[in-house]
């Protein structure tokens, strides 16, 4: 099984993801350590990424989904994943166009969106040191921000609470599911 956490900057994927790792025994993949060079340089800079920055990004980690699945392993991967598109190109490679037959999931993967207040993520995010997202951006993942649908083998995990509570709902959904 391939479990993406996704969310906006400072919703607590990489907390609740390697808690997770750890408790489970499954291999973490952290999103932002595939962020090319220039996309970090420009996210410190306050600038947010395009859909044309995003696109190499999504395509590794794609890559990477794609190899555990083949291999029947199971981990967790953090993306933002802030577009059904960007969903889209970690499933499949490539954005399906919308249509009654286009596939919106794959067998095994599910996506736990986490999500809270903004203000709550503001406050994360500016009381976070040494990472290069800025809370400036935070705004503009909001906008961006098209929240998954069932369809998507998705489910939202409220994250005003501790982190043992937040991934142990995450078992919860995924334990209903399977």
């Amino acid at each position: 099984m391939i479990l993406i956490i996704m969310g906006v900057s400072g919703s607590g994927k990489t907390c609740v993801g390697t808690y997770l790792s750890e408790k489970l025994g499954w291999t973490l993949y952290e999103g932002d350590d595939y962020h090319s060079k220039e996309s970090i340089d420009k996210m410190a800079r306050g600038e947010p990424l395009t859909d044309q920055d995003r696109i190499p990004w999504l395509l590794q980690l794609h890559g990477i989904i794609q190899r555990e699945i083949t291999s029947k392993a199971n981990a967790i991967v953090l993306c933002s994943a802030l577009k059904r598109a960007y969903r889209q190109m970690l499933l499949f490679g490539r954005t399906c166009l919308p249509s009654s037959d286009s596939p919106t999931a794959v067998d095994g993967v599910w996506f736990a969106f986490l999500h809270g207040p903004f203000k709550l993520i503001q406050e994360r995010l500016e009381a976070r040191e040494g990472h290069y997202m800025s809370a400036a951006l935070l705004q503009s993942q909001f906008d961006t921000l098209e929240p998954p649908v069932d369809t998507e083998n998705a489910f939202s995990v409220d994250v005003q609470r501790s982190i043992p509570e937040v991934a142990s709902d995450i078992e919860s959904a995924l334990s209903v599911r399977l």
